[in-house]
């Protein structure tokens, strides 16, 4: 008779029938927090998706943007750091994968050595995430902003590549060098003071005939508009062809010629170096706020997962879930873990790949 209480207890647990799917209530629930953060994600990257397209004419090129290797400064590396972090946070989660199996076999050492594998992987991911971060933040050549906050980047018209504006910029003695921080003068209005001034910038382009600028527009087909019904589509072949040098860069920036170059300078209305919320020297401003938000919301997921592993690692250390007689923790935090390196594959497709 107690037998049979008992056993209806049990089935009753979930009002509704015995375990659904067979899992667990934390399982469960862990499922369900997955599926609302996934929901989340999948609204970013769609509007991630619809802004790229709607400005897909100025977007910038993520193998021009993302060219740094730690300790190769100077040398084009176009997405190898991206691609290294993306192979250890997938390694991660198969160290995590090792460590539920052997936590099913009541392993203990083995769930130890493969955790502490999955917390290294996440701590170099997390710390890889903050370097390319400084990086984007510091920028490496610097641009020019226009009135209406369109980008003008530089290029070496003799090599074809970008042109850091160190590189030709002149230093003109003012007012500017009398008044600086060491001689207890400082002007706070300004804001971070960049390395140079437009008046500097403009002077050392003047003087460097080599020097052109490129612009944020993306080249289109010239041949294609140039037999277009659309008059705008021919006065643009048009356009393109006088002031473009590069003109069959299809699917490149646009490079003006000098002549050109020196008339779009005098739309430029300051110096931008590297980026933030507010400006972008690599092009549009929706990139960098983008790059930001998505990143840095998925890199506060992985440095949460880290904590979490390291807390459970911990435990498992200490023989918690030997005592339990099972390791179900270690598997709910292996979901979570699995989910954020399934997110990562999405953002390092859509955001750096396509």
């Amino acid at each position: 008779m107690d037998t049979t209480v008992t056993t209806a207890t049990e089935e009753n647990v979930w009002e509704g029938g015995n375990r659904p799917l067979g899992a667990s209530y934390g399982k469960l629930m862990m499922w369900f927090f997955l599926v609302s953060d996934a929901l989340t994600f999948s609204g970013f990257l769609a509007a991630y998706g619809f802004s790229r397209f709607k400005f897909i004419e100025t977007w910038p090129i993520a193998d021009e943007v993302f060219t740094h290797f730690p300790g190769f400064h100077g040398v084009e590396a176009p997405m190898y750091y991206v691609a290294f972090m993306t192979f250890v946070l997938i390694m991660s989660s198969v160290t995590m994968v090792l460590a539920v199996d052997a936590g099913h076999k009541m392993k203990k050492n083995a769930v130890i050595w493969y955790m502490f594998a999955t917390i290294i992987g996440g701590a170099i991911f997390v710390g890889s995430q903050a370097w390319e971060w400084a990086t984007f933040i510091s920028g490496d050549y610097g641009a020019l902003e226009t009135k209406g906050g369109r980008i003008l980047q530089f290029v070496n018209a003799d090599t074809g590549k970008r042109a850091a504006i160190a590189d030709f910029a002149e230093v003109i003695p003012g007012e500017r060098v009398a008044h600086e921080k060491k001689n207890g003068i400082w002007y706070y209005e300004e804001g971070t003071r960049t390395s140079y001034n437009l008046n500097e910038v403009v002077a050392g382009f003047k003087a460097n005939s080599n020097i052109v600028i490129r612009t944020e527009t993306i080249l289109p087909d010239v041949e294609e508009l140039k037999t277009s019904d659309r008059p705008k589509d021919v006065a643009m072949a048009a356009r393109f062809e006088k002031e473009v040098s590069n003109i069959e860069g299809i699917g490149e920036k646009a490079v003006l010629t000098r002549e050109a170059s020196l008339s779009k300078l005098d739309d430029a209305v300051m110096v931008v170096e590297g980026a933030n919320l507010v400006r972008n020297e690599y092009g549009s401003r929706l990139f960098a706020d983008f790059f930001f938000f998505i990143t840095g919301f998925h890199g506060f997921h992985v440095f949460s997962g880290v904590l979490i592993n390291l807390i459970i690692f911990f435990n498992v250390v200490i023989g918690t879930y030997e005592r339990r007689g099972h390791y179900e923790m270690v598997e709910k935090v292996g979901l979570y873990w699995h989910f954020v390196d399934l997110v990562w594959v999405f953002v390092f497709t859509f955001f750096y790949l396509v």
